[in-house]
């Protein structure tokens, strides 16, 4: 007979939260209001091929890892494009993660930025929020000495799926943390717990079904979570 997980009572999850040594958040949709990739593609000109892409891998209908290289190959961004996409339409930061991230780190929490999204977009937003880089786990875009396209670092654990529970396995063993909170809006984030130790959904910028359907604790906007610290 499979025994069932125990669900989690709410003020359990909300207790693991308030002690957590580390938050992660995804980017795309939860940290930021934009789909990086997508954005990439508006500006390269290619962008009805590459979100009708990004909505079948969000769906799961195509592994990660493919569904990158066969939107890139259509983007082929450049070193240069990719600098004036973020100097001319810098990525929006969502209303109240710079708060929360805040008092995570006053309270001496680790935060994280895992995405699978480009290092280069995910690193601005690190800046803005005083998240430091040696805390970006992203994908690295590839160039030409010419500045052109050359692909991705194929090695990173964020270029395939699965790719955010191998961070946090990492983040375990080499910090020791003993709780981690995995935060995000896609099904790549909910697939990270476990190893997380609480999954958070969140659905402010866009509403995913199968992870509002899912997952323990969903919430719409970062002041819920803000509440909790203050409590």
């Amino acid at each position: 007979r499979k025994i069932l997980p125990r669900m989690v009572s709410h003020s359990e999850l909300r207790k693991l939260f308030c002690s957590a040594d580390a938050v992660c958040f995804d980017v795309d949709s939860t940290v930021i209001r934009e789909e990086g990739i997508d954005e990439l593609a508006k500006f390269c000109g290619v962008e009805d091929a590459v979100s009708e892409m990004t909505r079948r891998a969000m769906g799961g209908a195509v592994p990660f890892k493919a569904a990158l290289t066969e939107r890139l190959a259509l983007i082929q961004p450049s070193r240069e494009q990719v600098q004036r996409l973020i100097a001319e339409h810098p990525p929006h930061l969502t209303p109240g993660i710079r708060e929360l991230v805040s008092r995570l780190q006053e309270r001496n929490v680790q935060v994280f930025l895992i995405s699978g999204g480009f290092r280069s977009i995910v690193e601005h937003v690190a800046s803005k929020l005083n998240i430091p880089s040696t805390n970006v786990f992203a994908n690295r875009l590839k160039f030409y000495f010419n500045g052109e396209y050359a692909g991705f670092d194929e090695t990173q654990p964020t270029a395939e799926s699965g790719g955010k529970g191998k961070v946090i396995k990492f983040l375990k063993e080499k910090f020791h943390f003993k709780k981690i909170v995995m935060i995000g809006d896609g099904a790549t984030d909910m697939e990270a717990c476990p190893p997380a130790d609480v999954f958070i959904g969140f659905g402010g910028n866009v509403i995913r079904q199968q992870v509002k359907d899912n997952a323990e604790w969903y919430i719409t906007d970062f002041v819920e979570l803000l509440g909790e610290l203050e409590e």
